[in-house]
């Protein structure tokens, strides 16, 4: 659905890509990650033909994003990180204006403007000063726009930036339902939010991938040793000496709970068994224990840092 293949775009003497390459096959959702100014909005701004690259293709649907930039359009629906919206039309008046924009036509306007807002549930605020909805609603028109023309593809940038805590899980939940029938790409710079929502991702790190996968892949990879959360009641200094004295234990560091504990493990050893025995026989109380996974957030970090030590080096 989506080939990126040796995409680099400078900036007089900045590179903000270099020879960039992904893809992004139909029915996925992708999370686009990387820290500010890796150039996760270059790339965006390349695919939905707002800008072009340097060098390198982008193509959409097999359409080039250069020699077929209309026809591409017309098949991306685009939420920009700042929506471009106009605070004194309606919600109705607008939407109307960007299926105009968009070549919808009069006839089907109407019928179009209406689905968008069940879809987005934007009706109850259709006839509303749009410069009078709180940021949600805003964020929501916004995808609504988006959807106009009903596209394949659905380019998301930072959807939730500014919402509240209600807003970002309503907004969350729209994004999934409506990733059952289109190809999303999602950038965001909130890696629990993508980790939710997305099957697989992409991160970006000055102007490079540097990793593409699964969640669950990445951590295979870059998980050098077991991690176990260990939350017992018992006296913290005993508690600590008896877990180190074990064999196989590499390192026990408290969390900020007052009986929790990371326990960091050789790779190939569980020692679940030895620690749930080992605290049954101290006779303290075992509140919980269990394998702790990289988050998405350690996964970044430690690539996003080894990338920059690498050419520190160099």
């Amino acid at each position: 659905m989506i080939e990126v293949d040796n995409l680099t775009k400078l900036y007089g003497s900045l590179v903000a890509l270099r020879q960039v390459s992904f893809r992004v096959d139909q029915g996925e959702i992708v999370g686009f990650l990387g820290p500010n100014g890796a150039g996760k909005t270059t790339a965006l701004r390349i695919l939905t033909c707002f800008m072009p690259p340097t060098s390198g293709t982008a193509r959409v649907a097999g359409l080039d994003c250069q020699q077929h930039s209309l026809e591409v359009r017309g098949k991306i629906g685009y939420l920009p990180e700042n929506v471009p919206l106009y605070p004194d039309m309606t919600t109705r008046r607008f939407l109307a204006f960007a299926a105009a924009a968009k070549g919808v036509s009069r006839s089907c306007s109407g019928q179009e403007i209406e689905r968008v807002m069940e879809v987005c549930t934007i009706t109850s605020v259709a006839e509303r000063l749009i410069g009078h909805l709180s940021k949600g609603y805003r964020q929501r028109i916004g995808i609504a726009q988006a959807l106009l023309n009903d596209p394949a593809i659905l380019i998301l940038d930072e959807p939730t930036i500014g919402l509240d805590p209600t807003q970002i899980v309503e907004i969350r939940s729209l994004i999934k339902k409506l990733g059952a029938e289109r190809t999303i790409i999602l950038s965001s710079h909130i890696l629990p939010e993508v980790s939710q929502i997305c099957q697989r991702v992409l991160i970006i790190n000055n102007g490079q991938i540097v990793a593409t996968d699964t969640p669950a892949n990445l951590t295979a990879q870059l998980q050098r040793n077991l991690q176990v959360y260990l939350e017992v009641e018992g006296p913290r200094t005993e508690v600590m000496q008896k877990v180190e004295a074990m064999t196989g234990v590499l390192e026990v560091k408290p969390t900020n709970g007052e009986s929790s504990y990371l326990i960091e493990t050789s790779r190939g050893q569980d020692l679940r068994p030895e620690l749930a025995r080992t605290v049954v026989e101290s006779g303290w109380q075992l509140r919980e224990l269990k394998l702790q996974d990289l988050s998405l957030e350690d996964i970044f970090m430690q690539l996003v840092t080894d990338e920059e030590a690498g050419e520190e080096q160099e």
